[in-house]
Formats: C-alpha cells, sequence, structure tokens
C-alpha cells in the first residue's frame, strides 16, 4: 500500500473514531448490540442474552460464568410472587370466577353515568389487585367487558382502548409484579411500595372515568346510556344474587392485601395463599375445577411465567455487564450533570422510561434503566417507594403508547380490529393519563400518606 494512501486511512480512520463501535466500551457496545437485535424483531430474552455475553467475550470473560450469574439472578426468594401471581390471575379467569365478578359490577354501578364504561375500568382496576399483568389481564376480561361496552352502545375500538388503558393500570394497583421486580433491584420493601401504590392507582382509574362522555356512542340508545338510569324493580334482587355469585371472587383482593398489610405474610407468600385461594374456591365454592380447568391455567401461566423469569434471567447478565463497566457510574453521573434542577432531571427520566415503555415490557425496562437511574435517585434525596410508583405510573402509559404499546396489540388480536383504530382510540387515555402521571410527580403525598399513615 503507498505511503500516502495509508496515511490518508488511517488520518480517516481517526477522524472517524468516534462512530467507530470497536472504539466504544463492552458496555456501550452491548447496549447498540442490544437496541441492534431488538430492531430485527429478535424476542427481548434473547435479545438480552446475547449482547451480554458478546460484551463478557468482549471484556474477557468465559462464558461459563455465565450460568453462576444467571442462577444468582433469578434464584431470589421476592422473585416466586411472579409466577404464582400469574397463576392466581389465570385461575380466576379459568374458573370463571372473574365473570361473575363482572356480573356482578354490571349489575351494582352498570346504572351509573358511562354505564358499561365504567364497569369496564373498575373491574380492570379490580381485576388488578388479582393478576399484576397488564398483557394478562387485556387477554383475561378484555373479551367480556368488550362485548358488554359494544352492547351498552360503545365502539368496539374505544372499549378495546378503554380495556387497554384499565389493564395497564393494574400494573400499579397492588398487588403487582412490576412492584415486586422493582422492589427486588431497588432492594426496598415490597410491602411499602404495595400500600404506596393503593392511592396513585386508584387516582388513575379516576381520571379515565373523564374521558367517557367524550367517547361517541354508535347509536342513540348508547348515547342514553351515557346518563344515569333508575335501578329497575328486580334491581335489589339481582344484585342481592349476583354478589352471592361473585362473593368468594370478590373476597381475593380482601385475602391478600389484608394478609400483607396486616403482617400475616408477606407479598411472596401472598402469591401462594392467592393461588390456593383461587382453587378452594373453583373447587368448592363454585365447583368449576375440573383436571381440564387446572391443565389449562397451569400451562398458560407457566408459559406466562417462562416468558418474564427468561427475561429476569437473561436481565441478569445484563445488570452484570453493566456493573463491571461502571455504566451506572458514567450514566448517572451524565444525568446528574444535565442540570442543577432535580425537577428537570425527572422530566428526562419520566421521557426515557415512556419511550423505552413504548418498545419494551417493564420488566425489561426496569433492569436496563433502574441500575441507572437509582443512584441519581439516591443522590438527590427523593423517595424510593415514591419513585417506584412514578415509575410503574409511567410503565403502565407505556403499555398503551403507540407505537409499539404491548396492550395495544392483545387487543387487536382479541377484537379483530386493526391496530391504529384502537391506537387512535386510545388517545384520549393517553393524554389523560400523561396528566395523571404529572400529578402523581408532582405530589408526592399521593403515594407517601399511607406509608406514613400505616408506619
Amino acid at each position: 500500500m503507498p505511503p500516502k494512501c495509508g496515511a490518508r486511512r488511517a488520518k480517516n480512520r481517526g477522524r472517524n473514531s468516534v462512530f467507530d463501535i470497536s472504539s466504544m466500551g463492552a458496555g456501550t457496545q452491548m447496549i447498540v448490540a442490544f437496541f441492534l437485535l431488538m430492531a430485527l424483531r429478535v424476542p427481548v430474552a434473547f435479545a438480552l442474552g446475547l449482547s451480554a455475553m458478546y460484551a463478557m467475550w468482549q471484556i474477557g470473560f468465559g462464558f461459563d460464568l455465565a450460568g453462576d450469574l444467571i442462577a444468582t439472578g433469578i434464584a431470589k426468594y421476592a422473585l416466586l410472587a411472579i409466577p404464582f401471581f400469574i397463576l392466581a390471575g389465570t385461575l380466576m379467569g379459568t374458573l370463571g370466577i372473574a365473570e361473575r365478578m363482572i356480573r356482578f359490577f354490571r349489575i351494582l354501578i352498570g346504572n351509573l353515568p358511562g354505564g358499561m364504561g365504567v364497569v369496564g375500568t373498575v373491574v380492570c382496576l379490580f381485576w388488578g389487585a388479582v393478576s399484576g399483568s397488564g398483557p394478562a389481564s387485556v387477554a383475561a376480561i378484555g373479551p367480556m367487558i368488550i362485548k358488554g361496552m359494544e352492547e351498552d352502545g360503545y365502539p368496539r375500538a374505544a372499549a378495546a382502548a378503554l380495556v387497554c388503558t384499565g389493564a395497564a393500570f393494574s400494573i400499579v394497583i397492588p398487588p403487582s409484579i412490576g412492584l415486586v421486580i422493582y422492589g427486588v433491584i431497588a432492594e426496598t420493601s415490597i410491602s411499602a411500595l404495595f400500600i404506596a401504590a393503593i392511592i396513585p392507582g386508584l387516582f388513575m382509574g379516576v381520571l379515565m372515568l373523564v374521558i367517557l362522555p367524550f367517547i361517541k356512542s354508535t347509536n342513540r340508545e348508547g348515547l342514553d346510556r351515557l346518563s344515569p338510569t333508575p335501578p329497575s324493580n328486580g334491581y335489589w334482587r339481582d344484585l342481592g344474587q349476583s354478589f352471592r355469585e361473585s362473593f368468594w371472587g370478590l373476597m381475593t383482593p380482601v385475602v391478600i392485601l389484608g394478609g400483607i398489610y396486616s403482617g400475616i405474610f408477606t407479598p411472596t407468600e401472598a402469591a401462594l395463599v392467592a393461588t390456593v385461594y383461587a382453587i378452594a374456591v373453583g373447587a368448592f365454592a363454585y365447583r368449576t375445577l375440573t383436571i381440564r380447568a387446572l391443565y389449562d391455567a397451569l400451562t398458560e401461566a407457566a408459559s406466562s411465567s417462562a416468558v418474564v423469569m427468561l427475561v429476569v434471567a437473561y436481565a441478569s447478565l445484563f445488570g452484570w455487564v453493566v456493573t463491571v463497566e461502571d455504566l451506572v457510574g458514567q450514566y448517572s453521573s451524565q444525568l446528574l450533570g444535565l442540570s442543577d434542577n432535580g425537577g428537570v432531571i425527572l422530566m428526562v427520566i419520566m421521557l426515557i422510561l415512556l419511550i423505552a415503555g413504548m418498545f419494551m415490557d417493564p420488566v425489561t425496562v426496569m433492569f436496563i434503566s433502574l441500575p441507572i437511574f437509582l443512584p441519581v435517585v439516591r443522590e438527590l434525596g427523593w423517595d424510593p417507594v415514591w419513585f417506584g410508583v412514578l415509575v410503574m405510573v409511567n410503565l403502565a402509559i407505556g403499555l398503551i403508547t403507540p407505537p409499539v404499546g404491548i396492550n395495544l396489540y392483545v387487543a387487536a388480536n382479541i377484537t379483530r380490529q386493526p391496530l391504529e383504530r384502537i391506537a387512535r382510540a386510545a388517545l384520549p387515555f393517553l393524554a389523560i393519563s400523561v396528566i395523571g402521571l404529572a400529578i402523581v410527580a408532582a405530589v408526592p403525598a399521593l403515594s407517601l400518606f399511607l406509608p406514613e399513615v400505616l408506619k
């Protein structure tokens, strides 16, 4: 090669080194590789694992270390709550408990302004105290609520959008799988997180009701249903009968949350109690438990749990590289250097979480971002419990944010509606949810009032 040409190439290489991925650290390369794999539609868990193992190879560690890191990452007692809460929610749907609950709420509050819209909101939030998973809630109770709302005059897309939003906030209403994982990562009391999330979760649900009068109904009868309807002569009889039929299902949140807050059992033990309770109700109260129903619930719960736990397992590799490469120190210091104003930094963090939540599930977002954000939280003196609730509200909004909100995809699948139509119908709910997020961020007392009272 001629010397002049070689010198020119070396000069250009030096000039473009900032764009050369090989000039980046192994940790930064890992993050770039992760997003490239995501763009290629590689499943999230495998994108985490492959990018992390690439970084480990770059650093010089053998892959034999990966097995130990994965085992350490998932061998945490608190994580046992995840599969059991998923199983409890699946059993509640499979054994007909959810259907009885919906029937009760439809009779109880179906005559209020908004009719089935109010019922759908209440049931979604109530179901959050059983399932703890947004997409699972859409799949479990979405078909029944959407059908009822259509009969009540709501367009199918608007009904699907309401279910998507209500189910999204089920990850805020305790018990919440997201709050369990946040507590593990942040080493914060899960019980305190559950208590703190009650008022913000209910507050976000109330804000959803504000949108109902602005959802156009498909017929005159539907418009009439947006005004109060006096109870019929048989109202109290029907209400009493539906209450008796749904009583044991309605007691589920009381058993779970009451046991946690009274100190009878821990949140992890509560997940097992919820599972046993659902089986007992199906077997003895409703007599809907069959071998086939139990098998279907177990297989569905195992499949859903495997997805979550696979993300957790490979995220432990990802987190190890983040620690070894000191990405936490690098990126958190850069974040703190953005401004002296804590409010500005909080807005940046919320924006990052919102954008990330559009493309990834909440579990993945937390494992990637929290190791970087939590040192900032500690440095600025923010309450980690309040911040955890804020993270959950933010990630819940991500579940309904186009173009990739996971709940929107689930709703499109069960309603056979175009994703774009449901996404447009979800925009009013998205707007009011962002306003709610701003209020939860600006008024920490919403999250910290109950933990202070119950200390």
